[in-house]
């Protein structure tokens, strides 16, 4: 189905045009949209993405004007930028490493062009929070207190959350380009991802400091190590590899990382690890890929 609409958007500017609008329109699938401008830029080009961002632009600066987020506005642009950097560079570990300060600047961005917008969203928040501790003592014997945010630690969830889509958008991107044009060249791509020694030390102190600096600044740490997060996926898609495991072995890897938050710091250890020691390098032999390919 992800290759019948890739090979869709592919086939003309108009069926391009179609899907990135539509997308755009929506917040459920805004993803899309921003999958389609990356697919269109990294195969034809920087200018060809941008027509398709300046159309899908206004569904999206709708969505802003009724209701004051600019959410798809910043998904759209931030996945373009990193597909131009993708496209320019032709290097992934770049692309991702860009992750970081578009994190920075949408989270500027919200702060000085939607401070009413995020100041509503942390009263409902806030308020929805005091109810359920309400709720809960109520129900229970022992006091639950939850914390109340403030609006910069609500800015830092959104620009951070929307640098993920973005790069998983540009990721998904460079899939449907690999699939209709370099069968498993995106396979390859991926599990070869690697940053250098330095922006990974750099990253990981980065982050290191914002925690430490409070709860207004901690919530920036994930921005901080999202390159890093990736990194870490690559190295378990490369263990698999190696190892011969199936879909089920990186399924469970998957949801271990999803429920577990130990496991995403000992995931974003062993990328700090790997930075020195080469992982994959110390991998390297005839062993072929899993049986899924994966």
């Amino acid at each position: 189905m992800m290759r019948g609409l890739a090979e869709f958007i592919m086939r003309g500017r108009w069926q391009a045009l179609g899907i990135a609008v539509l997308g755009s329109g929506s917040l459920l699938f805004g993803w899309i949209s921003a999958a389609a401008i990356a697919l269109v830029t990294l195969r034809k080009g920087t200018a060809s993405g941008g027509w398709l961002v300046l159309w899908a632009f206004l569904p999206a600066a709708v969505i802003t004007a009724m209701t004051g987020d600019t959410g798809s506005a910043m998904l759209l642009l931030g996945t373009y930028g990193l597909a131009v950097v993708l496209r320019e560079s032709v290097n992934l570990s770049l692309a991702v490493m860009a992750s970081v300060p578009l994190a920075m600047l949408s989270g500027l961005a919200l702060t000085l062009l939607n401070g009413v917008f995020l100041e509503d969203l942390v009263a409902t928040f806030n308020q929805a929070l005091a109810q359920l501790e309400e709720d809960l003592q109520q129900e229970g014997s022992q006091e639950l207190m939850f914390n109340a945010l403030a609006v910069p630690q609500v800015a830092a969830l959104l620009a951070t959350g929307s640098a993920v889509i973005a790069l998983l958008s540009l990721l998904l991107g460079r899939y449907w380009q690999a699939a209709l044009y370099n069968p498993g060249g995106f396979g390859e791509e991926f599990r070869a991802l690697r940053l250098p020694t330095g922006a990974v030390v750099a990253m990981a102190g980065l982050a290191a400091i914002l925690w430490w600096m409070g709860p207004d600044w901690m919530v920036w740490s994930a921005a901080a190590v999202l390159p890093l997060t990736i990194v870490g996926f690559a190295v378990v898609h490369a263990y698999a590899a190696h190892a011969g495991k199936g879909v089920s072995w990186l399924t469970l890897m998957y949801v271990l990382w999803i429920v577990l938050d130990p496991v995403k710091w000992v995931w974003v250890g062993c990328v700090v690890v790997d930075a020195f020691v080469d992982f994959r390098a110390r991998w390297a032999g005839p062993t072929g890929k899993g049986s899924d390919g994966v």
